[in-house]
């Protein structure tokens, strides 16, 4: 039976019968560290997710072989990808790679977003089939919406004035839902929302989101969002960790980051990952080299010390680097006409 026809045992769900099969999940929860040094954090459904994972976005040349680097020789057990990024195929063929080379799917993290286009409840089925498939996997582990705004085909960069189209968070959601009762997830979750928006779904949320993915790091700590997630539960999943040099933030050259690194003997990007763990978030570094792909887990059985740490935390000119402009932002016709709309002025 195709698992994302409409049965009437889904269509009648309740609260209790969501609540039953968290339940139940949570007992299943059985998720070994992937190594005596990964850390873990423990998400509302039981499961864990590991510290630290691999991004994909713009990995390039070759995902599938930093793929490999980061599964099989460094020792990564959390892979973050997403439908827009267009190399999901590439990335499953790395993650192929890896069980085959003897990794157990059970101890891998795998991370998928549905994209903007795809955000009409009778589209989020047939889009997480395709993820499935290019992936070459029978579940995923976390499915996120990636940004909560609904997008025309073919929508163009800027938009045009009727390209940002008006999103049914609750239908979407509704589906997403069912992935999770029917067994094609285990954990939903969101990107880029803002208070505002996390506050409406939740409103209606039979199961609340587990993971909040958003771009935090000590040029752009998003404080609120952060607190806001904690007390929900929500686990954090922090990208884009050491800033970016395209972006104009690039925190890896930073002289507060630089300092820290010296004391502490450690990379500034060691420092940077370190911090996103020591505020408690998971992270997503990416990286095509493979030096800096081992690099960057490891990261545990040391810490940065309060001072530091606040001094980090304390940097000043908080900037975002991905600010959705390109993506939404119309100036002179359309429902976001700036930066501030896009982020309900709640910066």
């Amino acid at each position: 039976m195709n698992p994302f026809i409409r049965s009437q045992k889904v269509e009648e769900y309740q609260t209790t019968a969501v609540l039953k099969y968290r339940e139940s999940s949570m007992a299943q929860a059985s998720f070994a560290p992937q190594s005596e040094k990964m850390e873990t954090f423990r998400l509302m459904s039981g499961f864990l997710i590991p510290a630290v994972g691999i991004g994909t976005w713009k990995l390039s040349p070759s995902p599938r072989q930093s793929l490999q680097t980061a599964l099989i020789e460094a020792g990564y057990r959390h892979v973050d990808t997403a439908a827009q990024y267009g190399n999901q195929i590439e990335v499953g063929k790395g993650i192929k790679t890896a069980i085959h080379a003897g990794i157990e799917r059970k101890h891998l993290f795998i991370t998928s977003k549905i994209w903007c286009t795809d955000l009409v409840p009778e589209r989020v089925g047939p889009a997480f089939l395709r993820t499935l498939e290019e992936l070459q996997l029978e579940y995923l582990d976390l499915y996120l919406i990636h940004w909560p705004f609904r997008l025309r085909d073919g929508a163009t960069r800027p938009p045009r004035g009727d390209d940002v189209l008006e999103f049914d968070m609750e239908g979407v959601w509704r589906e997403m839902e069912k992935l999770v009762v029917e067994g094609f997830v285990r954990d939903i979750g969101i990107c880029n929302f803002t208070l505002k928006k996390l506050d409406k779904l939740l409103s209606f949320a039979r199961i609340k989101p587990s993971v909040c993915q958003m771009e935090m790091h000590p040029g752009w700590r998003n404080d609120k969002m952060l607190e806001a997630c904690k007390k929900n539960d929500i686990h954090v999943t922090s990208y884009s960790p050491l800033g970016s040099q395209e972006g104009g933030r690039d925190l890896v050259h930073d002289p507060v980051v630089d300092r820290v690194a010296k004391k502490l003997n450690k990379s500034p990007g060691q420092v940077l990952v370190k911090w996103a763990i020591q505020r408690g978030t998971s992270t997503i570094p990416k990286s095509n080299n493979p030096d800096r792909i081992h690099e960057n887990l490891h990261v545990f059985q040391w810490e940065i010390p309060p001072e530091d740490f606040q001094a980090l935390s304390s940097i000043h000119d908080q900037k975002r680097v991905l600010d959705g402009e390109e993506l939404f932002v119309n100036m002179t016709d359309g429902p976001l006409r700036t930066v501030a709309h896009v982020w309900d002025d709640e910066d």
